[in-house]
């Protein structure tokens, strides 16, 4: 009765396989939102900074939390969007 609920090393490695592949696409997909977002919150502060309105750092929560982070180039947000 234990064999039948067995799963073969074969079917194992196909769901642990489906399942990476499906979570870094997922991956992917989260970066492209996180990147849109980011594009955002910087256009509204360049808005804002047009507007007369200072804001330092201590008052960014973006600039805080993404101190750490390594600067990358983003893409156009029409890309992102496509």
């Amino acid at each position: 009765m234990a064999e039948d609920k067995e799963i073969s090393k074969e079917e194992q490695i196909g769901f642990h396989k489906g399942s990476i592949s499906v979570l870094s696409k997922e991956r992917a997909e989260l970066l492209k939102i996180v990147s849109v977002v980011e594009q955002l919150i910087q256009m509204h502060l360049k808005a804002l900074s047009e507007l007369g309105v200072s804001i330092s750092e201590e008052q960014n929560p973006v600039s805080e939390k993404n101190k750490d982070l390594p600067k990358q180039k983003k893409p156009p947000i029409d890309e992102l969007l496509q």
